[in-house]
C-alpha cells in the first residue's frame, strides 16, 4: 500500500512540511547508549538477571565512572530494583547517585516495565508507572521526564495523555505500520505534538518522536564486515554466563586500520537519517536487546570512534556526542520550531512488513490475559478495603505492615505482567508460567488480607463442601451503589439464604455449568459504594423446600440437538426470553439466537451468534504463518461445529440459555458453549444496569492445532463495516474497514481491551469484555471477537526460543452485550464496562453446625461519587518519602529517605471522568464532588493536595515544556483550574484523570 493511501487520516501531518534535502545547520548526532531488557519474554526474570541484566548495571556504572563523557539511559525498574536491592555494593550505590546528579545516567520512562499499549488496561498502565516512579523518587529524589516506548507493537492514543499527566516533556515510540513510517519519513513527519484525547486541553498533549526505519537498535551490519556492526560486547549466554567471563565476540574491534571504515559507516547512516527530520539533530540509539552487559568492551570501542569523527568533523560534516534523552530533546526544544499536530487517532494495528500483521497477540494466551485482569480487579478491591480498614481507626488485630506486604506483592505482579512480552502472550511457556505463578501468589496474599478484614479468618478455597453452609461477605469495590447477582457454587440442591438481619434474600438455585455434581446459587444483592453485605447460606432438607426461606429451584427445558445446516420454518418456532429491557428470541428449529427486541425503543434487531475458526499455516515454506505475534489466516473463517444443543434454565431471578456446539454430531463432548443470562430484576436507579445487560460466558477449547477461534455476531444493523473499539478502556477509536490488497483480514483486526461496538441510525450493539481480545468487522452488520488460538510452526526463530503457541487450554471468557438507541447505550457503556471489570468480591467462611448468625448492620458510611466519575484508586501506597520535595532531597542528602517505616497515613486518590465531551447531554458535564462529604466515612478530611499521575510531583510545581504548534488546531475543552490545597471541592472535566493525596485528621 503506497503512502498516499494514508493521506485521508494523516494528510495534515504529512503535508505540513514539504520534504527537504537536508535541514540547515551543522549536523549533530546524539549517541544514546542503552540496553533493551525484556522483563520476561524468552527467559524468566531470574534467568535474565543471572545471564546479563545484573551485569548491565554493574559494568555500565563502572564504565561511566571511568569516562566523564560517557552516558547511558536506564528504562525498566524491575531489573534495576533487583540489582539495587540484591547485587549493588554500597560503593556502586554511591556511584549511581553521583552519575544521576551529573546527568550522565538517566532514567527514562521509569515504570516497572515497558508496558504494551494494545492489550493493557489504563488502570494497570498507571499502576506499573506509579510503582516504578515511586521507587525512583523514594530512592533518588528523581522523576523521569521522557518516555522510551520503543518496543510495544503499535502505539495507543491513551499513552500521550498518560505520559503528559505523569510529567513527561517528550515521548518516543518506534513500532508503527511500515507503510505509514515510510510515508512519514519522506514527509519529515516523524516528529509532532500528539493531542491524544479530543476532550482534553493542550496541557495533556505531548511532543512525540517516532524512531525511523532503523528503530531502537544500532545498524547491525556494516559494509566492510559480515559481523554484527557496532556491537562488541559479545552475546549473552543463558542461563548462566561463561565461568571464565569471556563472551563470544560479536564484531571486529576498532583499530587504527579500520577506524576510518567504521567512521564512514556511522557518518553515512547519520546523514541518511538527518534527511528524514526537520532539524539537523539526529538521535542515534547505540544498543539493542541485551546489550552493554560487558560495557567495558563496548565503551572501549565507542570512545575512539566518536573521538575520531569529531577530530575529522570538517571532513565528515557532522559532530557526534554521547547523550541522554534529555540532551537530545533539550536541543530539539531549543530550536523553537513550530510542530505539526497529530490528533487523537492511534497507530494500531502494526504491520512490520507485507503479510506480517501483528494482530494475533491481541488474543494470544487468553487465560493469562484473563488472570492478569482478575488480579488487577482483586488488587483494586483490596486497596480500598485496606484503606477503609485503616481509617478512621484500625478496628481489628490485622498487622498493617503485613497487609501492605500482601498488596505490594500483587502490585508488582500486576505491574510485571503489563510488559510488552507478557500480557501480549508473546513469551515462551516457562515465562508464562512465571507470570501466572507471581499473579496467583499475589492474589492469594490479597485474598487472605481481605478475608482477615471482612471475616476475621482465612477464606474457604474452592467449592464449599461443608454439610452446614457458610457465610458470604460481599464487598462492592466501586464508589457507586450497585444491584447485581452474585453466583456461588454449592454442593447441595436445597439452601436457605438470609441477610445480616436474618431476613430472607431473593435467590435461586440451579445445576452448575462448571461442575455436574454441584449447583449454582444466585443471590440478588444491592450494595452501597465501598461497602459490604453479609449473607448466611445454610443447607436445608429436601422436605423443607416449601418454606419461604429456601431458594427456589430453576426449571430446566432441554431442546433436541440440531444440525448446523438445519433450515428454519421462517421463525415459526421462536422461544422468547424476556425481562423489562429485552426480549431474546431463540429458534427451536436451529437452537440459535434469532433476534433481540429492545423493549424501550420497541425496535427488533435480527441477530445470530456462532463459532468459526481460521485455519493457519504451520509451514514457512507454504507461505505466511500465524504465531504468538502474527495473524495470517489461510482464508476466511469457516464454521467449526456441526450440531448445537440448547437448554433453558428458567428461574425467578434470571434465565440462562445454554448452547452447546459440537464439532461432529457423534462427539460426546462439546467444543464450544455460550451461556447467556438475562436477569429478571425490575429497573430502578440501582437496578437499571442489571436489566440492560445481556451477560454471556463462553467456553472454548481445547482447539485443534493451527486454529484460531472466533465468535461471530451477525445482525441486520447497517453498519457500513465500521467498527469502534477502545484504546485501553479509556477512549474509543473509529475503525472503518480498509480494503487492503494483501492481508485484508488480519489488517482489519483491532485490540478490544474493554469494549467495542457497531451501530446504525437506529441501534447500537455494544460488547464489553473482562479481558483483551482481537475484534473485527469483516462484513456489514458483523462483529467478530477472537477468543482463542492454538498454533505451531516450523519458523527457526520460534523453534529456537520455544516461542510457539501450542495452547491446549480451555478458555472461559465473558462478554456483556448492550443493545439500544445510541442515547441509551452511550450513557450505559462506560459505567457498564467498569462494572464488569470490578464485580463484587465474595469472601466465604465455613459455618459450624451450631454457629448462630452474626447480625451485622450495613456499613453506615458508603462512599458515593457522581455516576460519571469513577474512583480509579483509593490506596495507601506506603511511600516513605516526604511529599515536600525540598525536604525529601535534604533527607536523601543526609543519607536516609525520610521515614524508616512505611507511611500508613498517606492516602492516594485518583478520579477519572468516564465520558467524552459532548458524548451525553448529562453525563458529559463536569463532575463536582466535595471530598470532605464523599470520604466522610473514612474520617475528617483536612487537606486535599493535587499530584501528578504517579504521585511524585505536586502539580503546583510541575512545569512541562511547551512546544510551539501551528495556530488554530482544536485544543479540546477546558480542564480543571488550579485550586488551593485546603479546598476539598473538586471538579473533574470530561476524560480528566486527577490524582490527589488526601490528608485526614489523625
Amino acid at each position: 500500500m503506497g503512502p498516499l493511501r494514508w493521506l485521508p487520516l494523516f494528510g495534515q501531518l504529512l503535508l505540513l512540511w514539504p520534504p527537504a534535502a537536508r535541514p540547515a545547520g551543522p549536523i549533530r548526532a546524539f549517541v544514546v547508549p542503552h540496553s533493551h531488557m525484556d522483563v520476561g519474554w524468552v527467559y524468566t526474570v531470574q534467568e535474565s538477571m543471572r545471564a546479563y541484566a545484573a551485569n548491565v548495571y554493574t559494568t555500565v556504572v563502572a564504565e561511566l565512572i571511568r569516562g566523564e563523557r560517557r552516558r547511558f539511559i536506564a528504562v525498566e525498574q524491575e531489573f534495576f530494583r533487583l540489582w539495587w536491592d540484591g547485587v549493588a555494593s554500597e560503593q556502586q550505590k554511591q556511584q549511581v547517585c553521583q552519575l544521576l546528579d551529573e546527568g550522565r545516567l538517566e532514567f527514562v520512562l521509569g515504570g516497572q516495565v515497558m508496558h504494551d499499549e494494545a492489550v493493557t488496561h489504563l488502570d494497570d498502565q498507571i499502576l506499573q508507572l506509579t510503582e516504578g516512579h515511586g521507587f525512583l523518587y523514594e530512592t533518588f529524589g528523581i522523576r523521569p521526564r521522557f518516555s522510551w516506548h520503543v518496543d510495544p507493537f503499535g502505539a495507543s492514543a491513551t499513552t500521550p495523555t498518560l505520559f503528559a499527566l505523569a510529567g513527561f516533556n517528550a515521548h518516543l515510540i518506534s513500532r508503527i505500520d511500515y507503510n505509514l513510517k515510510d510515508a512519514m519519513q519522506e514527509a519529515q513527519g516523524l516528529q509532532f505534538v500528539w493531542h491524544g484525547s479530543p476532550s482534553l486541553s493542550e496541557q495533556q498533549e505531548i511532543f512525540t518522536h517516532v524512531m525511523d526505519q532503523y528503530s531502537y537498535c544500532t545498524p547491525s551490519h556494516i559494509p566492510f564486515s559480515n559481523r554484527s556492526g557496532f556491537y562488541w560486547n559479545g552475546v549473552a549466554v543463558f542461563p548462566e554466563p561463561p565461568p571464565d567471563g569471556v563472551y563470544p565476540n560479536m564484531s571486529e574491534p576498532v583499530t587504527v586500520a579500520n577506524i576510518h571504515l567504521y567512521a564512514e559507516a556511522l557518518v553515512a547512516n547519520v546523514k541518511q537519517r538527518v534527511a528524514w527530520f526537520r532539524t539537523p539533530h539526529v538521535l542515534w540509539p547505540w544498543g539493542c536487546d541485551k546489550q552493554f552487559f560487558n560495557a567495558s568492551v563496548q565503551f572501549d570501542n565507542m570512545d575512539p570512534l566518536l573521538e575520531y569523527i569529531n577530530n575529522h568533523s570538517a571532513q565528515f560534516g557532522i559532530s557526534v556526542q554521547y547523550a541522554t534523552l534529555n540532551d537530545y530533546f533539550q536541543a530539539l526544544h531549543a530550536s523553537n520550531m513550530t510542530w505539526g499536530i497529530h490528533d487523537h487517532h492511534d497507530f494500531l494495528p502494526y504491520s512490520s512488513e507485507p503479510r506480517q500483521a501483528w494482530t494475533g497477540f491481541y488474543t494470544s494466551r487468553s487465560t493469562l490475559k484473563g488472570l492478569a485482569r482478575q488480579a488487577s480487579a482483586l488488587l483494586y478491591a483490596g486497596e480500598s478495603m485496606f484503606t477503609r480498614y485503616m481509617w478512621p481507626d484500625p478496628h481489628g488485630t490485622l498487622d498493617p505492615t503485613w497487609a501492605l506486604q500482601q498488596l505490594q506483592q500483587l502490585r508488582w505482579a500486576v505491574s510485571e505482567v503489563q510488559h510488552h512480552d507478557a500480557i501480549t502472550g508473546t513469551e515462551s511457556p516457562k515465562v508464562e508460567s512465571m507470570y501466572m505463578e507471581h499473579l496467583r501468589m499475589g492474589m492469594l496474599g490479597v485474598r487472605k488480607l481481605m478475608a482477615s478484614i471482612a471475616l476475621d479468618r482465612p477464606p474457604v478455597s474452592g467449592t464449599d463442601t461443608s454439610p452446614v453452609g457458610y457465610s458470604a461477605s460481599v464487598y462492592n469495590p466501586l464508589a457507586w451503589k450497585i444491584t447485581t447477582i452474585i453466583t456461588l457454587t454449592v454442593a447441595f440442591p436445597s439452601v436457605s439464604v438470609t441477610d445480616e438481619l436474618g431476613h430472607p434474600v431473593s435467590a435461586q438455585i440451579q445445576n452448575s455449568t462448571k461442575d455436574p455434581s454441584a449447583y449454582d446459587l444466585l443471590i440478588l444483592t444491592t450494595i452501597p459504594g465501598l461497602s459490604y453485605r453479609h449473607y448466611q447460606v445454610r443447607r436445608t432438607l429436601e422436605d423443607q423446600a416449601s418454606t419461604r426461606l429456601v431458594a427456589p429451584r430453576a426449571n430446566t427445558l432441554k431442546f433436541s440437538l440440531k444440525l448446523r445446516n438445519q433450515t428454519s420454518q421462517e421463525g415459526k418456532l421462536l422461544v422468547p426470553v424476556t425481562n423489562d429491557c429485552y426480549t431474546l428470541l431463540f429458534d427451536q428449529d436451529t437452537n440459535m439466537l434469532h433476534s433481540i427486541r429492545d423493549r424501550q425503543s420497541n425496535h427488533t434487531v435480527h441477530m445470530t451468534q456462532e463459532f468459526l475458526e481460521y485455519q493457519a499455516n504451520g509451514d514457512v515454506k507454504q507461505g505466511p504463518i500465524s504465531d504468538n505475534y502474527l495473524f495470517a489466516p489461510n482464508d476466511t473463517a469457516e464454521p467449526s461445529w456441526e450440531a448445537v444443543g440448547m437448554e433453558m434454565v428458567v428461574g425467578a431471578l434470571a434465565t440462562d440459555i445454554r448452547q452447546y456446539f459440537y464439532r461432529n454430531i457423534t462427539d460426546q463432548d462439546y467444543i464450544y458453549s455460550i451461556n447467556t443470562r438475562l436477569a429478571h430484576v425490575h429497573p430502578s436507579l440501582a437496578g437499571e444496569l442489571l436489566c440492560q445487560r445481556i451477560e454471556q460466558q463462553y467456553r472454548v477449547g481445547p482447539l485443534d492445532l493451527n486454529r484460531e477461534a472466533i465468535l461471530r455476531t451477525s445482525s441486520d444493523l447497517n453498519t457500513q463495516q465500521v467498527l469502534y473499539s477502545d484504546n485501553n478502556g479509556y477512549q474509543m477509536q473509529r475503525r472503518p474497514y480498509k480494503a487492503f490488497k494483501s492481508n485484508p483480514i488480519p489488517r482489519n483486526y483491532y485490540p478490544m481491551v474493554q469494549s467495542a461496538f457497531i451501530e446504525d441510525d437506529k441501534s447500537r450493539l455494544v460488547l464489553l469484555a473482562e479481558r483483551a481480545h482481537g475484534v473485527s468487522s469483516q462484513e456489514n452488520g458483523q462483529v467478530e471477537v477472537m477468543l482463542h488460538r492454538r498454533l505451531w510452526n516450523n519458523l527457526a526463530w520460534d523453534l529456537k526460543y520455544n516461542l510457539t503457541l501450542n495452547d491446549t487450554s480451555v478458555v472461559h471468557s465473558v462478554l456483556w452485550l448492550l443493545l439500544g438507541p445510541k442515547s441509551t447505550t452511550t450513557a450505559l457503556h462506560p459505567r457498564s464496562g467498569v462494572a464488569l471489570q470490578h464485580r463484587p468480591v465474595v469472601l466465604l467462611k465455613e459455618l459450624a453446625g451450631e454457629e448462630t448468625p452474626v447480625h451485622r448492620p450495613h456499613d453506615p458510611w458508603p462512599v458515593t461519587l457522581p455516576p460519571n466519575l469513577h474512583l480509579q484508586i483509593l490506596s495507601i501506597p506506603g511511600w516513605k518519602y516526604s511529599r515536600n520535595h525540598t525536604q525529601h532531597l535534604k533527607n536523601l542528602q543526609r543519607g536516609h529517605p525520610g521515614m524508616s517505616q512505611a507511611n500508613l497515613h498517606r492516602v492516594l486518590l485518583r478520579l477519572h471522568h468516564l465520558y467524552e465531551a459532548g458524548e451525553d447531554p448529562v453525563l458529559s458535564r463536569p463532575a463536582t464532588v466535595d471530598l470532605k462529604v464523599a470520604l466522610g466515612g473514612l474520617g475528617s478530611v483536612v487537606a486535599v493536595e493535587e499530584r501528578s499521575l504517579t504521585g511524585t510531583w505536586d502539580v503546583q510545581t510541575l512545569k512541562r515544556w511547551h512546544w510551539r504548534t501551528k495556530d488554530g488546531h482544536l485544543k479540546g475543552y477546558p480542564t480543571s483550574p488550579r485550586r488551593s490545597p485546603g479546598d476539598s471541592i473538586v471538579t473533574v472535566y470530561p476524560k480528566e484523570i486527577r490524582t490527589f493525596f488526601i490528608h485526614f485528621q489523625q
